[in-house]
């Protein structure tokens, strides 16, 4: 009797530790019940005042982190562009063989400009769209043809992030859209028709908006812009006149030309002779009596 004597603390505080972790134990699943009662509520909550404002007209917003979790892209989206800068030997040799790479690459020219400096220099640009795949391969191809590569810019610009906001913000779009409809079959007053209308065709011309933007990425990231500026250094070589080397007809116009200065000066001599034949006889008969009169005197000098 002694030895149950002994035990009997003991087994009281057994039995004290076993009630308090059984009390505990009883108010933690109470909590996690009280928390996940509250968080019921408060998705229930949520979700009525969503409810409220889409019953009373006003287009629903969607989680747009939810929805973007579930899109998933492959590949990054990235526009590339490049610049360069040519110099070529022979510009118009060089400006077909680029169309024709062009057109076994798929892509095509937007746009082709020449200009020519004198005789000297001829330089043009062209701007081309080609895929996205064949980037790097034209851009070899390219600079395969020039001399010598003044120039080479490559930029990327990654636009994968805002493809996916455009995508998530379309899809939450489109269920509102939905749901628009629905409502609006199921309207009978005029004035909720009306407001559902209203806010359809906003999202409506939302939705139109965030497509065309979704189509211009896509069509800078699957076509890639390349700008390219071609210059030819030309060496002009001046070629023979054959004008100026035509010997026997500038001798022939020589000669022609002595005879008639030659005829011209007998003319002019005949006609000064003739026409001023009186004035010339009186001239020489001065003349002769002049002379006459100086031997005349010179004899008579001699004599004395």
């Amino acid at each position: 009797m002694k030895k149950p004597k002994r035990w009997f603390p003991i087994y009281f505080i057994i039995l004290l530790v076993w009630i308090t972790g059984c009390s505990s134990s009883s108010e933690d699943k109470s909590a996690k019940m009280n928390e996940s009662n509250d968080t019921v509520m408060n998705s229930a909550q949520s979700g009525s005042a969503k409810q409220v404002d889409f019953y009373s007209g006003k287009p629903e917003q969607a989680d747009k982190s939810t929805v973007a979790a579930n899109i998933k892209i492959q590949n990054q989206m990235v526009i590339y562009q490049a610049d360069l800068q040519l110099q070529v030997k022979k510009f118009d040799q060089t400006v077909r063989i680029l169309e024709d790479k062009v057109i076994k690459y798929g892509g095509y020219i937007s746009e082709s400009n020449v200009s020519k400096e004198g005789n000297e220099q001829v330089s043009g640009s062209i701007k081309i769209r080609i895929p996205q795949k064949h980037f790097q391969a034209f851009l070899h191809d390219a600079e395969s043809q020039a001399a010598e590569v003044m120039q080479r810019s490559i930029t990327g610009q990654d636009v994968t992030e805002e493809y996916v906001d455009l995508e998530s913000r379309l899809k939450s779009k489109r269920v509102v859209e939905e749901r628009l409809i629905t409502f609006m079959k199921s309207a009978v007053k005029t004035e909720d028709l009306l407001k559902i209308s209203a806010d359809l065709a906003a999202v409506q011309e939302e939705i139109e908006t965030i497509e065309g933007k979704m189509k211009f990425l896509e069509n800078q990231t699957s076509l890639s812009t390349i700008n390219i500026t071609l210059y030819e250094n030309k060496i002009v070589v001046p070629t023979i006149d054959k004008d100026k080397l035509n010997t026997w007809e500038k001798t022939k116009k020589q000669f022609m030309k002595s005879i008639n200065m030659l005829l011209v000066g007998l003319s002019g001599l005949v006609v000064f002779i003739f026409g001023n034949l009186p004035v010339l006889a009186i001239l020489f008969i001065l003349s002769f009596l002049l002379l006459y009169y100086y031997k005349k005197r010179k004899s008579r000098n001699r004599q004395e």
